[in-house]
């Protein structure tokens, strides 16, 4: 009875324990599967932030606390229960990294671009890096962990000076030309001699890639920029045709077709129609790097030039209500500040975003929300805002903006300081149909072009302009209004100068393709009233064909052209300050009796026009992707002198080299222009010599042909002698015939008398 009794109880224990292990199981299964890591999603929402303070035990709750306020600042917030700070138990500090795990991997990746490169305290500079990126690299496929064999014998290879081509001697300037799919880069000389640009090896630098789709220079002439279908080049130094990494850097963005550089060149926006895919599978391992999934769908992509890494990609802006058309692509879609700073876009009747710089981050985290806002556009810097702002001084960057007529409310342009977000001052317009925005190029003024309509006008069609003048360097702004009763399609500041010259039209054709019909136009110029503090016209051209003004970059000369014309196709070249009066009071007192015409000169088929950037020439083209009748391109001198014609075939691109600042102080370039009669005389001087190398070249050049063939024709001689004897043949010299003195009889007639005698 009891061991029946004992081994039923046994039996039971035994079914009953595994019965309880069973369920203890599939509980662990159940808290595994939850807490379980999903290899697929990785660690996308965590980063790593290098490079903290190393502290003890009674400073971590500081350090923790300093870091998160750090975080909030930057635009990075995390909960504290969010922060693995790894500890050292023997040393009793941190290791100087920190793990950060967001909600999500959108909030991580905006974390990664606000907190790499942040500056905490005075020594230390944090660096983010993604969780998985680490893993990645600590698991590359090189042998066993250990570096690829003869890294370490592999020489350093320093990078040539980028701007090396400015150290010319003559101080020429370049210029480019693409022609079907050949690319040359060219010095500009004298009278429009061209020579080829070599390297430091003597060889023409030349490449069969850049004719792939088109080129730009960069605004400093720094990078020259080829676009490929797969993605970006930008070549420089001294060999524009080197190897990659030493003068080339490469920005993958599959199908891009607009490329623009910022002011200052450290950054770059990158445009394709089609929209960026998800890469995570692709074959090509630069687009796997380049792009996560999160850039999926993105059109625009926003690059750091020295790093050739992404800060940030952007989708096409969407329609506000749906059924409506996409809004039409406006270029460049993203402006940048003088300074680099920050970069913004426009929301059209939405707001204006603006982002800081590395980081990529909102400024103060929210948009700038103007309703109906069409419009903006920053100001310039001048060399005295560059000084002020090195010292930490000077004024904040600032835009201007507009916004149309909306119920009962005006029309009103807007100047507004950032990072402040201050409006430092705003004018109401009506009958509104359109603003431009003209900065000149100092900062100094600002032009806003009101296409204005008829209040009666059921068509709202701009009838007549009106131009509001701001002077930005003058208290609270103050604001010149001038009236145009005749439409306003060009306008253009002098560039370091207080003139502008418009562009105005009243012929009913205008705007019109009619064949045989010449649309005139009538070009004023105007300069401030120094005594009255107003603008005041100067010269007034009436019945002009040209419709384009182009200012000469050191000012005071400005071309006016016919551009898109079948018929005419006139360039101008006028001077402002001709004349050989030294009396300064005198000019003043007769603005605009120094506006000369220096010369005239045409371009059948005329389709770019654009100043050196010494302001001594002048270069059109004609482009055979506008369908211009006689591709091709000249070169004029500032006075109007035709120096080079080329006309050529599938003639694509002309396009000078920019240059970047002078280096010179202001006093140094005072003195320069003081002393600048002794400096002709150098410049002449050079130019003779100039000139007798170039007799001298060719005197030399023929006394060496001269030689060449004196001694050919002695070497067939010799042969042919030889030939004669070998054969027997008896050589018949040439008999030398001497010539008799001539004898020369002189005849001398005298008249010894004269008689007359008269015949009856």
């Amino acid at each position: 009875m009891t061991s029946e009794a004992n081994g039923y109880t046994a039996d039971y224990d035994e079914e009953e324990q595994i019965d309880l292990q069973a369920e203890l199981d599939a509980g662990f299964a159940d808290i595994e599967l939850k807490y379980a890591v999903d290899t697929q999603q990785g660690f996308e929402n965590v980063i790593v932030v290098d490079n903290t303070p190393i502290v003890d035990d009674s400073k971590k709750d500081l350090l923790l606390k300093r870091l998160r306020e750090k975080f909030v600042n930057s635009g990075a917030p995390i909960e504290e229960d969010r922060i693995q700070m790894p500890w050292d138990d023997e040393a009793k500090t941190n290791k100087g990294f920190l793990f950060l795990t967001y909600p999500t991997a959108q909030e991580a990746e905006n974390a990664l671009r606000a907190l790499d490169g942040l500056a905490f305290g005075k020594k230390n500079t944090l660096y983010a890096n993604r969780f998985g990126d680490i893993e990645r690299y600590a698991n590359l496929p090189v042998g066993e962990g250990e570096l690829p064999t003869g890294w370490r014998d592999k020489p350093y290879v320093e990078k040539e000076h980028l701007r090396s081509w400015l150290a010319d001697p003559a101080g020429r300037d370049q210029y480019l030309t693409f022609r079907d799919q050949e690319v040359n880069i060219l010095w500009n000389g004298r009278n429009g001699s061209a020579e080829p640009l070599r390297d430091t090896d003597g060889k023409v630098v030349k490449n069969s890639k850049w004719g792939e789709l088109y080129l730009q220079w960069s605004p400093l002439g720094t990078y020259l920029a080829s676009l490929h279908r797969v993605g970006v080049a930008l070549w420089s130094g001294p060999k524009l045709d080197g190897p990659v990494g030493v003068h080339m850097l490469r920005f993958t963005h599959p199908g891009v077709r607009l490329v623009q550089f910022s002011p200052c060149e450290n950054y770059l926006v990158t445009w394709a129609e089609e929209p960026l895919e998800n890469y995570e599978d692709h074959a090509n391992p630069a687009l796997r790097e380049t792009f996560s999934a999160d850039d999926e769908g993105s059109q625009y992509v926003v690059w750091d030039v020295k790093t050739c890494r992404v800060l940030r990609t952007f989708a096409a802006e969407k329609p506000v209500q749906k059924g409506d058309e996409p809004p039409r692509l406006q270029w460049p879609a993203f402006k940048w500040s003088p300074d680099d700073k920050y970069v913004a876009r426009c929301l059209v009747n939405q707001a204006i975003q603006v982002y800081e710089l590395p980081s990529m981050g909102l400024l103060d985290k929210k948009t700038i929300k103007i309703e109906g806002v069409q419009d903006f556009e920053w100001c310039p810097m001048s060399e005295k805002d560059w000084e002020a702002r090195k010292a930490g001084k000077g004024r904040e960057c600032m835009f201007v903006y507009w916004q149309p007529e909306a119920a009962n409310q005006p029309a009103r342009v807007s100047v507004m300081g950032i990072p402040s977000r201050n409006v430092l001052r705003s004018k109401n317009l009506f009958n509104v149909t359109d603003c431009k925005f003209y900065w000149q190029n100092q900062g100094d003024y600002l032009c806003v072009k009101v296409d204005r309509h008829a209040r009666k006008a059921k068509s709202k069609k701009a009838t007549f302009c009106n131009l509001e003048l701001f002077r930005v360097r003058e208290k609270d702004f103050p604001i010149e209004v001038i009236e145009h009763k005749d439409y306003v399609p060009q306008f253009a500041w002098e560039p370091q100068g207080n003139r502008f010259a418009i562009v105005s039209s009243n012929d009913p054709n205008y705007g019109q393709q009619i064949p045989g019909v010449v649309v005139k136009y009538n070009i004023d110029f105007y300069q401030l009233d120094t005594k009255k503090g107003d603008f005041a016209c100067i010269r007034h051209l009436d019945g002009k064909m040209a419709n384009t003004l182009i200012w000469s970059p050191k000012g005071r000369h400005i071309v006016l052209a016919t551009i898109g014309s079948s018929t005419k196709y006139d360039i101008e070249f006028w001077d402002l300050d001709l004349t050989t009066d030294d009396n300064p009071s005198r000019r003043e007192a007769e603005p605009g009796a120094n506006v000369t015409l220096l010369g005239t000169g045409e371009h059948y088929g005329i389709t770019d026009i654009a100043w050196d950037p010494s302001g001594r020439y002048l270069a059109t083209s004609a482009s055979a992707w506008r369908q211009s009748p006689e591709p091709g391109f000249k070169i004029f001198d500032f006075k109007g002198t035709e120096l080079v014609a080329n006309q050529l075939d599938r003639f694509k691109q002309f396009l000078w080299r920019s240059r970047p600042p002078t280096l010179l102080s202001k006093d140094t370039q005072r003195k320069v222009r003081k002393e600048l009669k002794e400096y002709s005389r150098q410049f002449d001087e050079d130019d003779a010599a100039e000139e007798n190398r170039g007799s001298a070249e060719k005197l030399a050049q023929r006394q060496r042909d001269i030689a060449e063939w004196d001694a050919w024709r002695s070497r067939n001689v010799s042969k042919l002698a030889d030939a004669r004897k070998s054969r027997g043949k008896e050589i018949h010299k040439a008999v030398e015939h001497v010539e008799e003195e001539e004898k020369v009889e002189e005849w001398i007639e005298e008249l010894i008398d004269e008689t007359e005698e008269v015949v009856v």
